[in-house]
């Protein structure tokens, strides 16, 4: 069972990392290039569903102090499905336009 915790953990670390990327340079994983719109979205929603496995494996391996299982349960719940949903309005949402590109004309 360890090993699961472990990989998943890995997973978490993986998905933080990409997050800070794309906050940090705006750079996008490949496969997602297309269709992400709004980079720094999607940068803190990798962020938040990077950080439920991790922190999920660090109450697993005893780092942290435990807590009720009810509060780890819904509390990571609702962090990877915050990370999701942040995920999913960052592909959705139209892209914001800037001022300088409004007007195509030039004018």
């Amino acid at each position: 069972m360890a090993w699961v915790v472990g990989a998943g953990m890995l997973m978490g670390l993986l998905a933080i990392a990409s997050g800070v990327v794309t906050l940090r340079t705006g750079w996008i994983l490949p496969a997602a290039r297309r269709h992400v719109t709004r980079p720094r979205l999607h940068g803190v929603g990798a962020l938040a569903a990077g950080a439920c496995p991790l922190v999920q494996g660090l109450f697993y391996f005893r780092i942290l102090p435990s807590i009720s299982w009810e509060i780890r349960f819904f509390g990571g719940n609702a962090l990877l499905l915050a990370g999701l949903l942040l995920i999913a309005a960052s592909q959705l949402l139209s892209p914001r336009r800037s001022p300088d590109r409004t007007d195509p004309s030039g004018v």
